[in-house]
């Protein structure tokens, strides 16, 4: 009788729990040192999420333009695949974070912000100028 009486209030504390939910993805910032070690394919999109102007200036090489000030980053993502991996940048880190914490609540689960412009040229990542629109 005292292992029914166990057994019963343990489904029942189990019930009180709830459904165990996944947790939900977190904005990951790295370095442009912990960047390099990170692996580009074809699962991986690079967003510098800077002005078109900004980015005609010069941006890292193999970048798409997503701009977030202007607005366009808000309506492109809806249509983005949110299995793939993102690594967003703009010119200080602020734009990118902010960028970043949109695709979270979206639901998109990979999601890294890798900083500045600036620090990412100064550390060695090739770069290029013109277009690249998303």
């Amino acid at each position: 009788m005292r292992a029914i009486v166990i057994a019963v209030s343990l489904l029942f504390l189990a019930g009180c729990a709830g459904p165990q939910q996944s947790t939900p993805a977190q904005v990951q910032n790295l370095t442009p040192q912990q960047f390099k070690g990170e692996r580009m394919g074809r699962k991986t999109i690079l967003v510098d999420v800077r002005t078109p102007e900004e980015f005609a200036d010069g941006h890292l090489d193999g970048a798409v333009n997503s701009d977030f000030r202007g607005g366009a980053f808000a309506q492109e993502m809806e249509n983005w695949d949110k299995d793939k991996v993102y690594y967003l940048y703009c010119a200080s880190g602020n734009r990118s974070g902010k960028a970043a914490e949109l695709l979270k609540e979206a639901g998109f689960k990979y999601i890294y912000n890798v900083g500045g412009f600036t620090d990412l040229k100064e550390a060695g990542f090739p770069t290029e100028q013109g277009d690249g629109e998303y």
